[in-house]
């Protein structure tokens, strides 16, 4: 297994793999038998162009998991981050198919084909504190808000989905006329840019980098003394976000609308924990917000008596999961 390097009783690995799946469904029961026999809970997405997710368990049932993956074809390079985490950071395992194990909504965008020049996290500060080169943040709104480099661009979408639309239309402004300028990208694990440089490619962008390992891998390599990261890094499990060395972080979230909270946030009077927040509080009926505050109820005696509690919730703000 890849060297782990955490003290935590919960190993988490957020890994993703472009490569041809010719049956969906069949490796998506066996994922699902192999992480039953190993404990482990989390996500993992499966589609014809690949697989991708966040998963934890043990050390060993996460080895036992991530070996397989890797024995299935064109998959034994699959890319996988760890981390850890002082509680199961997931309520169940979850193994389901997909038209795309990251939504962006393009047709015929194929990271195996072509994608950008991938750059290592301790070679990123130079690229990026170049004025030369443009920096863009390929996350959601909520995810940015979290935490982001220095000189990045925020598209401020709601959705990966909306990120081609975004470029086309902020294209002239941003790349200007003649020699256009380098475009470096980033995202949480890497996967996101895989298709976003792979977007640009297609739309005639040649000089185009991405952050190998993303930002999960730069907060692990780069000391915090020398990085160029400001805040914490938004992550799709309980953990909520993460800061230099993976250490948790202090964000907490919102149970209605999924949105990362910081202790500012969490002084506002709108904000009633479990209920609503200041950015969703508005967005929500009286009727919603008493299930919600009762369902809190609940969840708190359940805590109170050693028990888990799982229950209906609000989406997740965004359609992104696993190693985005």
């Amino acid at each position: 297994m890849d060297r782990v390097d955490h003290a935590m009783p919960v190993t988490v690995a957020a890994l993703y793999r472009f490569a041809h799946v010719a049956d969906c469904a069949d490796l998506r029961d066996r994922l699902a038998q192999v992480c039953a026999a190993n404990a482990i809970k989390g996500t993992l997405l499966v589609a014809p162009e690949g697989i991708n997710g966040t998963i934890a368990g043990t050390t060993e049932g996460i080895a036992a998991v991530v070996a397989f993956i890797r024995a299935q074809p064109d998959m034994a390079e699959t890319d996988v981050k760890y981390s850890g985490a002082a509680a199961m950071p997931f309520h169940r395992m979850k193994v389901r198919i997909k038209r795309e194990i990251v939504t962006m909504g393009v047709e015929g965008i194929d990271p195996r084909a072509s994608v950008g020049t991938y750059v290592s996290p301790h070679d990123w500060n130079a690229l990026i504190a170049d004025p030369e080169t443009i920096v863009i943040d390929t996350r959601n709104d909520y995810e940015v808000a979290a935490g982001t480099f220095e000189r990045a661009i925020d598209p401020k979408t709601a959705s990966f989905r909306d990120f081609p639309a975004w470029f086309r239309a902020e294209r002239e402004r941003l790349l200007g006329e003649g020699k256009a300028p380098k475009v470096a990208m980033f995202c949480t694990g890497g996967i996101r840019c895989e298709k976003s440089t792979a977007f640009l490619k297609a739309e005639g962008v040649e000089e185009v980098f991405h952050l190998k390992g993303g930002i999960l891998k730069y907060l692990e390599e780069v000391p915090e003394d020398e990085s160029l990261w400001r805040g914490e890094c938004f992550v799709f499990d309980e953990r909520v976000a993460v800061g230099h060395g993976l250490a948790p972080g202090t964000h907490t979230l919102c149970r209605s609308c999924r949105r990362p909270l910081n202790a500012e946030d969490r002084a506002s009077p709108l904000y009633e924990e479990g209920v609503s927040c200041a950015a969703c509080h508005g967005e929500r009926s009286e009727a919603q917000r008493a299930s919600a505050r009762e369902r809190h109820r609940q969840v708190l005696l359940a805590e109170a008596r050693g028990m888990a509690h799982v229950g209906a919730r609000f989406p997740a703000k965004g359609e992104e999961s696993g190693a985005a």
